[in-house]
């Protein structure tokens, strides 16, 4: 049996809102067309990765770590980031469990327990990265935004200690409130933490796709500018054990 059926998708079909931009907004209409290969990519891809040996780096989230906006599958975050880690001789074998338009509660009825089930059959599990970058589609959504600090207190706890998690840059108060129970836990020694807002690009001017809403590939680099640190602090800190 195929050890890994998750297929990189909420389930969902895509909002109104979204539906109806695609109608009258060709760039959106282009970037939305990555959604479904992205996703297949991705799905090969794990499947690959499942069957290598090594330490392994498993991606949770949404859009962002599926490479949406990026000119393909392999230049979002994770693969340049991953490139980056590979170069210095930090190995890492990426699971991507993330899927465009997931929201906290996708990550945590349908990507923690997956990641939880993996982790039980890793017999390097103690020393894996994980990295979660989620929030934005709560914040968009006004039916998943009250939500969105609860949602996140339930999700800390769950994630294996040492986990990378970013901060939601937006100054809505639920991002705020969000941002507080994220530092919480980083206070506690729980997670590791990247400050989006201060080590996130400075300007996204150059840095969008077509639908003025995802990164494009200079975008991409930027957030692994910003996970970089903290990415190879939580591999360094890590050590694998013999």
């Amino acid at each position: 049996m195929d050890p890994f059926t998750y297929d990189n998708r909420t389930g969902r079909e895509p909002g109104r809102v979204l539906r109806a931009l695609g109608l009258v907004l060709p760039g959106v209409r282009r970037v939305q067309r990555h959604v479904a290969p992205y996703a297949e990519a991705w799905v090969a891809h794990n499947r690959a990765a499942l069957a290598q040996p090594g330490r392994r780096w498993y991606v949770l989230g949404d859009s962002m770590s599926q490479s949406v906006g990026a000119t393909s599958w392999d230049r979002g975050w994770v693969h340049q980031l991953h490139e980056r880690l590979t170069a210095s001789g930090r190995g890492l074998v990426v699971v991507n469990l993330s899927a465009t338009g997931a929201v906290l509660s996708d990550v945590l009825d349908q990507q923690v327990p997956l990641l939880d089930s993996l982790l039980a059959s890793d017999p390097l599990a103690q020393s894996a990265v994980v990295t979660v970058l989620v929030g934005s589609n709560d914040l968009f959504n006004k039916a998943h935004r009250p939500h969105l600090p609860g949602r996140f207190e339930d999700l800390l706890p769950r994630l294996p200690e040492g986990s990378v998690v970013s901060t939601l840059p937006q100054p809505r108060a639920a991002a705020q409130r969000s941002n507080a129970h994220i530092r919480a836990a980083e206070g506690a020694g729980r997670i590791r933490v990247v400050d989006m807002t201060a080590e996130g690009p400075r300007t996204w001017i150059g840095k969008v796709a077509a639908d003025r809403f995802h990164p494009n590939d200079k975008g991409y680099a930027a957030l692994a500018d910003a996970f970089e640190p903290t990415v190879v602090r939580a591999y360094d800190e890590t050590p694998v054990e013999r």
